[in-house]
């Protein structure tokens, strides 16, 4: 079972604190019976608060960020020969020491 977030937790916490004084001032009870009922009704609401809040969703990895979505484990498969010509095509090739140095430089 995953760890609480901090929302679960001020929420659940929230929803005792103020349902088991809503509700002392409501009923008007004075015996100890009725306290102990409400203090277990307000705990197990603010358990059913704390439990249905929204868990946050995993975050992305790096490459799932621009909005690409991972493949499906049913998906076509992928042409790696393609693949491999149009990411050659997207790098430069490596440049030689002399096309290195008659480039300008700042240095002088």
């Amino acid at each position: 079972m995953p760890r609480p977030t901090a929302a679960q937790l001020s929420y659940g916490s929230a929803t005792v604190v103020f349902s088991t004084v809503a509700m002392l001032l409501l009923s008007r009870t004075e015996s100890g019976v009725g306290v102990a009922v409400i203090v277990l009704a307000a705990l197990l609401l603010g358990l059913l608060v704390a439990v249905t809040v929204p868990m946050p969703l995993p975050r992305r990895s790096r490459a799932d960020a621009g909005g690409r979505t991972a493949p499906a484990a049913d998906a076509a498969p992928v042409n790696r020969a393609a693949v491999e010509s149009s990411a050659a095509a997207r790098v430069p090739a490596p440049r030689t020491r002399r096309a290195v140095t008659r480039e300008h430089s700042l240095r002088g």
